[in-house]
């Protein structure tokens, strides 16, 4: 062993079953940011047109997520470096699960801006945490796939976002689909 601390022990150690399942949650939980980021445009075009909302409009309400998770990852740090890992992502899906369902269930475009910078906030602080967490829990042998793994979690969820809404469009009731951003 190296050193005597609990890192260097989880460093020298073999990756066990709970290591391994907390690094996969990681992975998962970047897939429901990269799902969350994503929705916003395969649903844009059906809010425009519902909500008669013009371009520049529309580009807030995209950007405020953004906006939200830069916002959201600085404190998130902080907090996490002195409150733990486990309840800052904890609050932080709190904040997004808040946001998603309210941006869900906004009733006009200053609501879902809103809405939407709560759920970037959320997203932001998830994202700063779970790489740290993913960095923590893995030995030394396995921490770069590990990384890597967690990383490649937020395009899978913009895939499987991407797969759900193609499968799901088409059988959506004629007044609540979504408009297909791809003419066809």
């Amino acid at each position: 062993m190296t050193g005597q601390g609990p890192k260097s022990i989880i460093d020298d150690d073999a990756m066990r079953v709970r290591q391994w399942l907390a690094c996969s949650l990681t992975v998962g939980l970047n897939g429901l940011d990269g799902f969350d980021v994503l929705s916003i445009s395969f649903a844009s075009p059906g809010i425009a047109k519902d909500w008669g909302i013009d371009k520049a409009t529309l580009g807030w309400v995209l950007s405020m997520e953004l906006l939200g998770m830069r916002a959201g990852v600085a404190p998130a740090r902080a907090v996490a470096d002195k409150l733990g890992r486990r309840p800052t992502i904890l609050g932080c899906l709190v904040a997004m699960a808040i946001g998603m369902f309210g941006a869900g269930h906004a009733q006009g475009v200053s609501a879902l801006l809103l809405w939407r910078l709560l759920t970037g906030l959320g997203i932001g602080g998830t994202l700063a945490s779970i790489n740290a967490a993913a960095a923590e829990l893995s030995n030394r042998r396995w921490a770069q796939l590990r990384l890597a793994l967690m990383v490649i979690g937020y395009p899978l969820g913009g895939s499987l976002g991407g797969f759900v809404r193609s499968e799901t469009a088409s059988r959506a009731p004629a007044g609540r689909r979504c408009s297909s951003p791809v003419p066809g």
